[in-house]
Parts: C-alpha cells; sequence; structure tokens
C-alpha cells in the first residue's frame, strides 16, 4: 500500500506538474508572509525575519536533498552542484551552472520567477542580496563547510543587461 495513493496512477509528466504547483505554492506562500511582514512592520523588518527564517530553512533543505541523494559531508562542487539542481525554487527558476576551475563554481539565476513578475508589472528588482548572501552561502556551508561563497550580482546591484538576475560564486577552499 502507497503511502500516497492519489499519485499512484499519475504519469510522470503529472508527478512533475505536481512537484512544479507545490513549488509554485511554496514561492506564493513565501511571498505572501513576507507581504503582510512588510505591511505590518516595514520592509526592513520583513528582510530582516526573511533572513531569519532562510538561515534555517536553507539548511534544512540542504541536509534534506543530502540524504534523498546519499551526498556525503564535504562533498565539494560536486555535491553542491547536484544539490543546487534538486532546490524547491530549481522548479520554477531557470539556472546556469558554470565549472570556472576545480576550486570554482558560478550559479547565474538565469530566470527568476520573483524578478520576472517585478518586471512584467514594471516594479524595480526586489532587494534580495542580503537574504541571497545567506541562503545560498549557509546552503553552500552545510553541503561542504570549505565552500565559501560570495555573490557576484544581486538586487539592489544594477543588473540590467547582465543576462541573469543573480549570480553567485562559491569557492572550494
Amino acid at each position: 500500500m502507497s503511502k500516497y495513493p492519489e499519485l499512484d496512477s499519475l504519469s510522470k509528466e503529472e508527478l512533475v506538474k505536481v512537484i512544479e504547483d507545490e513549488a509554485k505554492n511554496w514561492l506564493a506562500h513565501d511571498g505572501l508572509w513576507f507581504q503582510a511582514v512588510e505591511t505590518h512592520f516595514g520592509m526592513d523588518a520583513a528582510i530582516k525575519l526573511d533572513e531569519e527564517a532562510w538561515k534555517d530553512f536553507t539548511q534544512i533543505e540542504a541536509k534534506r536533498i543530502m540524504e534523498r541523494l546519499n551526498l556525503p559531508q564535504n562533498s565539494g562542487l560536486d555535491g553542491l552542484e547536484k544539490a543546487l539542481n534538486f532546490r524547491m525554487y530549481r522548479r520554477i527558476n531557470e539556472q546556469a551552472i558554470e565549472r570556472l576551475d576545480d576550486h570554482t563554481l558560478i550559479l547565474k539565476m538565469t530566470s527568476c520567477r520573483v524578478q520576472s513578475a517585478r518586471q512584467r508589472k514594471n516594479l524595480p528588482f526586489f532587494p534580495c542580496k542580503s537574504v541571497g548572501t545567506i541562503e545560498y552561502g549557509y546552503f553552500a556551508s552545510t553541503i561542504d563547510n570549505r565552500i565559501k561563497t560570495s555573490v557576484i550580482k544581486c538586487p539592489p546591484d544594477d543588473i540590467t543587461n547582465a543576462g541573469y538576475h543573480c549570480a553567485w560564486e562559491f569557492k572550494l577552499q
């Protein structure tokens, strides 16, 4: 007997759609939570609380991915690259990963659902750099504590004509 009998008869394509929809729901909740905090307490407080939430969430997410993929602790940039492809946002955002050398990996978010929506509405980019710094830094160091993360560009940086919404560098020390 399956734990999820409602999924047993679904095709691979239908299961992928379920995963995509659940990722969209997750992002919608994240955005609505942020907007509620911003409305009640202001943008600075919302970003500070978002940073705290991402610090914890990204480590939980990394540990679960490591367990699911049987990635050992300190699996280097190979482990990080594999894990980045299994993050929840990966189902709704487009990313590109480049390996510059044995010690450097670059992640570019070529299409971010949040920033794309803001562009369509002619709104300024959401200033997610401080949250992203925490998110990517803690995710990478959970995969391998020898990895140091730095931002290449992320709003509020000017990303006009950059070809991506944010970019991060991961260096294996």
